[in-house]
C-alpha cells in the first residue's frame, strides 16, 4: 500500500485528487494539507511514501517544501504545476524531486506515474521537458560529460530512459550495489545532486547531442 499525502492550497484540487486516487486499490491517502510547512510536518512525523505537491502556496512554496522533504526523509515527492509556472521547474528538479506532472494530466497517467516512481523512476511530462529545456538553457553551466567512462554514460543513458537502479543492474549485468556506487560516482563528477537532475539533462540535450546520444 502506498501512502500517499496530498499537498494543494486548492480544497477542489485536493478534494479531486483524493477522491480519484482513492479508488485505486494500491493506494492510502493519509492526508490532504494546504501549504508546504505543512507537509514537511507531516513527512517528519509520519511514514508518507509519496506526496503530491502544488507549487504556489502560501507559508512555503513546493519547491521549498520539496528540498526538505528530500533531504530529511525517504518520502518521494511528485510536483504537480499549471502551465505558467516555469521559474519552478528546474529548481523543483534540483530540489529533489521525482516527477514533475501538469494538473491536467490524464487519471490513469498519474496514477501510473505514482506507481513508476515508487519503483524508483523519475517522471516528467513532455510539456514539462520542453518548458526545462528553456531554462536550462538559459543557465551558463553544463555537465562535462568528458570525464564519464562508457560505462557511466550508459547507466546515464538507462536513468533517463526512467529505469531504475534495479532494472538498470538486471540489463547491464551488474548488482544493484554496483549500480548505486556508479550512480554516485556520476553526479559527484557532474556537480549534480539528485538523478532526476541527470535525466532532465540528457532529455532536454543538454548532456550527449540533441537526439538524446553521446
Amino acid at each position: 500500500m502506498i501512502k500517499i499525502l496530498i499537498v494543494d492550497d486548492s480544497e477542489i484540487i485536493t478534494g479531486g485528487l483524493n477522491i480519484l486516487l482513492g479508488m485505486e486499490a494500491g493506494f492510502e491517502i493519509v492526508g490532504c494539507v494546504n501549504n508546504g510547512d505543512k507537509a514537511v510536518e507531516w513527512c517528519r512525523k509520519e511514514r508518507i511514501d509519496l506526496v503530491l505537491m502544488d507549487v504556489r502556496m502560501p507559508e512555503m512554496n513546493g519547491v521549498e517544501a520539496t528540498k526538505k522533504i528530500t533531504e530529511e526523509t525517504d518520502t518521494q515527492v511528485i510536483i504537480l504545476t499549471t502551465f505558467d509556472e516555469d521559474e519552478y521547474i528546474v529548481e523543483g528538479i534540483k530540489n529533489g524531486a521525482s516527477g514533475y506532472l501538469l494538473k491536467t494530466t490524464e487519471p490513469k497517467q498519474l496514477i501510473q506515474s505514482i506507481y513508476s516512481v515508487m519503483n524508483g523512476q523519475s517522471i516528467f511530462s513532455h510539456e514539462v521537458l520542453t518548458k526545462a529545456k528553456k531554462q536550462i538553457d538559459l543557465q551558463k553551466s553544463v555537465p562535462d560529460l568528458s570525464q564519464l567512462t562508457p560505462r557511466e554514460k550508459e547507466i546515464v543513458h538507462l536513468v533517463a530512459k526512467g529505469m531504475s537502479n534495479k532494472q538498470i543492474a538486471s540489463q547491464l549485468f551488474l548488482s544493484e550495489g554496483t549500480v548505486n556506487n556508479s550512480l554516485s560516482n556520476i553526479l559527484q563528477k557532474l556537480a549534480l545532486e539528485h538523478r532526476t537532475q541527470l535525466a532532465i539533462y540528457y532529455l532536454t540535450g543538454k548532456v550527449g547531442n540533441e537526439d538524446g546520444e553521446f
